[in-house]
C-alpha cells in the first residue's frame, strides 16, 4: 500500500504539469486516499472488485451520482497511470462504469429578478460606502462578464485593459481568456477604483482588485455570501454565483447573440456544454407561451 501512495504523489504531480486546476487535484487526492484507505482497512488488493466494493460503500452512504461519477473518473485515471507505469498488470478501472448523471436545467435568475437586485445595491453605494461599491463592482462582473466567482476572485487591476473595456481571467487549468464588458460594469469599476478601493489598500493588497475591510483579496466564500443574500430577497431565491453565470448566458442567448461567442465567454472546451443554456431560452419561452397564449 505504501508504493501505491508514493505513485499517487507522483500521478497529482503530473496532473499538476498538465495544467490541471488546484481544486481538481484536490478533488483527485482525496478520492485517491479514500479508496486506499478502503483497501488498508480491508486488507484487500487493488483490483476490480475491491474497486466495486469501495463505490458500493459509498452509494450505500448516500453519495450523490455527481460525487459517484467524479470518484469513478478519479480512480480510472490511477489506474490508467499505474498501468502504463507497470506497477499494475492489467487496468481495473477499465471496466469500471460511471453513473448516468441526470441532466437538469441550470438555475436561470430572471432580468427582472436581477433589476432589483441592481437597484438594491446601487443604493447602498449613493453615499460611496467602500463596501457597498465593492459589492456592486462584484456583481456587474460577475453577471456583465459570465466570468466564474474563482475568476474573480483572482482577479489583479493589470488584468484589465481599460481603454477597450477587455478583462483576462484565468479559468480552469490555468487557461486564459478575453472577456469584454459593458457600460455598467466599467462605471462601477470606475467608482470602486477611484473612491472605494484606497480605503481598504494596505501593502499586502498589491495590485488584487477586490479587497476586504483588512485589505486582503476578497475570497470566494466572501463573493458567494453577497451573490447568495442578495439573491434570496428575489422570487429566484436563495442562489450561489453561479446563478449569475447561467443568467449571462441564457441572457444573451435570449438576446441574439451566437452560440459560439457564448461558448468563448464562459471558457467551454466543448458546444456541448454550452448548448445546454439554449434548453433553457427554450424552457423558457415555452413557459411563456403557456402563461401569455389565449389558446395555450
Amino acid at each position: 500500500m505504501e508504493e501505491l501512495r508514493a505513485e499517487l504523489e507522483g500521478f497529482l504531480k503530473s496532473l499538476q504539469a498538465r495544467g490541471n486546476s488546484t481544486q481538481t487535484i484536490r478533488a483527485y487526492r482525496s478520492d485517491i486516499l479514500d479508496l486506499l484507505d478502503f483497501l488498508e482497512m480491508k486488507k484487500i488488493e487493488l483490483n476490480l472488485n475491491s474497486i466495486r466494493d469501495w463505490l458500493y460503500v459509498q452509494l450505500q452512504a448516500g453519495a450523490a451520482k455527481s460525487t459517484l461519477a467524479r470518484k469513478t473518473s478519479s480512480v480510472r485515471a490511477f489506474t490508467a497511470s499505474l498501468f502504463e507505469k507497470g506497477v499494475l498488470e492489467v487496468d481495473p478501472g477499465i471496466k469500471i462504469r460511471s453513473p448516468k448523471l441526470d441532466r437538469s436545467l441550470p438555475k436561470v435568475a430572471s432580468e427582472v429578478s436581477l433589476a432589483a437586485v441592481f437597484e438594491s445595491l446601487y443604493s447602498r453605494a449613493e453615499q460611496n460606502d467602500p463596501s457597498a461599491l465593492r459589492d456592486v463592482c462584484s456583481f456587474e462582473l460577475l453577471y456583465g462578464t459570465g466570468m466564474r466567482v474563482s475568476e474573480l476572485a483572482g482577479l489583479d487591476i493589470s488584468d484589465f485593459d481599460f481603454s477597450r473595456r477587455l478583462v483576462v481571467v484565468t479559468g480552469k487549468g490555468d487557461k486564459q481568456r478575453m472577456l469584454p464588458y459593458g457600460d455598467q460594469a466599467a462605471q462601477a469599476l470606475d467608482n470602486w477604483l477611484k473612491l472605494g478601493r484606497g480605503h481598504f489598500a494596505l501593502e499586502k493588497s498589491k495590485d488584487a482588485l477586490l479587497l476586504s475591510s483588512r485589505g486582503s483579496r476578497v475570497g470566494v466564500r466572501q463573493l458567494y455570501s453577497l451573490v447568495a443574500d442578495a439573491l434570496s430577497a428575489t422570487p429566484t431565491g436563495k442562489a450561489g454565483p453561479h446563478t449569475l453565470r447561467h443568467s449571462a448566458a441564457t441572457h444573451l442567448l435570449d438576446h441574439g447573440a451566437d452560440l459560439r461567442a457564448v461558448q468563448e465567454i464562459l471558457g467551454h472546451a466543448s458546444l456541448a456544454t454550452t448548448q445546454i443554456y439554449t434548453h433553457v431560452s427554450v424552457e423558457r419561452l415555452k413557459s411563456s407561451f403557456a402563461q401569455a397564449h389565449p389558446r395555450a
